[in-house]
């Protein structure tokens, strides 16, 4: 079903009654009953310190949980000149649907500036509104994008997928373009509102590349705040990352297509300005399952090998096949890795359904790079892990001929009426 509006009708009586306000803070929330309460709370007293003079809304848009977290919402005290509203949005089921509903509201008040921050932040503190607003307020910036202290194997997709691929793709060096914590101008707000993706996976996991690669194919000014360390419930890539991975990807794919001629004659990178005060919190490690993690590869390809060999090129697959059966020093290198992501990418432009089925076969191997980089910065600080990041994200700059050159074959098998390998 296709819903108009996000908001249910006692919210839009509401902010009816509201009419205006400075500014929004919208915290998507789904099962958070043991951080939600902290969250407000750190966003209302960051309102209330740094903006005491602006009238503030806060609004949790909730995706029906089971558990207590609206309650826990509600019950925090907000400063003076500050609403809170608690609602079950309206929508797919997903943080773009929850994102929708702060944006509807947003425009709706005609906030300056509009806030949104996730609902599992243990690090949160009331600085955060301070740096996520400031360049918005004061400095004319139109989009922030956060800026972590992270653990060195938090943020797997991140640092193996979407960091290099976005600053290959468009050329500007967004260090955390799926962060979650971001702020918008006015004229974004209405921008992204406008735009006709709600009901795909923008409106589930793929929001936040969404939300970051429209800010850069738009012209939009945009920056990265100081945010220290992002401490979070911890999510084991091996056991709860799979959904998320397909969602991203699938829509970091689509993006592609739809922004084929901004990206297209793009070459190397360029910095995006960091701003705002440092926030003294350091990251906090834990395990991932590395053998784990090595196992589901192997699983993989014993079951898609054979589907494997029709998304990649030969020598991919290949160096793939020698992988599975390798005994030790288990390692699927960047360059494979960058390779294997260019076909894909090609490969999901050729075929014209099933893609979500494709991205999804592309689990497995996401698995096998996630353990070969937890095993290449294993005795790494986090400082020379980010510098491991870097190197590797350079080598997809490097290496993006490769990808215009698998994306021309592509549009020669369209060309001719060939499915392209795509299973019937």
């Amino acid at each position: 079903m296709k819903y108009q509006t996000a908001l249910r009708d006692e919210v839009r009586n509401r902010i009816e009654q509201v009419e205006r306000a400075d500014l929004v803070v919208g915290i998507p929330c789904y099962n958070n009953q043991t951080t939600i309460g902290n969250v407000v709370k750190q966003v209302s007293v960051g309102l209330h310190k740094y903006y005491p003079d602006k009238r503030s809304v806060i609004v949790v848009s909730d995706g029906g949980s089971v558990d207590d977290s609206r309650e826990e919402a509600r019950a925090v005290q907000v400063a003076p000149f500050q609403e809170i509203i608690v609602t079950i949005y309206r929508g797919v089921p997903g943080k773009g649907s929850a994102l929708r509903a702060v944006l509807e509201l947003a425009r709706f008040l005609k906030a300056q500036a509009c806030v949104v921050v996730d609902s599992d932040l243990r690090s949160i503190t009331p600085h955060w509104i301070r740096n996520l607003l400031c360049p918005i307020l004061n400095d004319d910036f139109q989009f922030v994008a956060p800026h972590y202290k992270r653990f060195k194997l938090d943020g797997t997709i991140t640092n193996n997928i979407v960091y290099n691929m976005t600053r290959s793709l468009y050329g500007k060096r967004v260090r955390q373009p799926i962060g979650g914590d971001f702020a918008f101008s006015r004229d974004v707000v209405s921008e992204l509102y406008d735009q006709d993706v709600w009901n795909t996976d923008v409106g589930r996991f793929g929001i936040d590349i969404w939300l970051t690669t429209m800010a850069l194919v738009s012209g939009f000014k945009v920056c990265q705040t100081r945010l220290g360390a992002k401490i979070h419930d911890i999510k084991d890539p091996s056991e709860s990352l799979g959904p998320m991975f397909r969602q991203v990807v699938s829509t970091m794919f689509r993006l592609m297509e739809d922004n084929r001629t901004y990206w297209w004659d793009i070459q190397g990178s360029v910095e995006v300005p960091i701003v705002g005060d440092e926030i003294p919190t350091e990251p906090e490690p834990f395990p991932i399952n590395v053998d784990g993690l090595v196992q589901l590869f192997r699983n993989g390809y014993n079951q898609l090998g054979a589907l494997w060999q029709n998304i990649l090129s030969e020598a991919c697959f290949g160096e793939i096949r020698e992988l599975a059966e390798k005994e030790d020093g288990f390692d699927l290198d960047v360059r494979k890795w960058t390779h294997i992501l260019y076909d894909a990418a090609s490969t999901f432009h050729c075929w014209k359904s099933n893609r979500f089925k494709l991205v999804e076969l592309l689990t497995p191997l996401y698995y096998a790079r996630v353990a070969s980089f937890a095993r290449t910065v294993e005795n790494m600080s986090d400082q020379d892990a980010e510098e491991e990041i870097e190197r590797q994200a350079m080598y997809f700059e490097e290496e993006k001929p490769y990808l215009l050159e698998r994306w021309k074959i592509a549009d020669e098998l369209i060309a001719v009426g060939s499915t392209c390998g795509q299973p019937m």
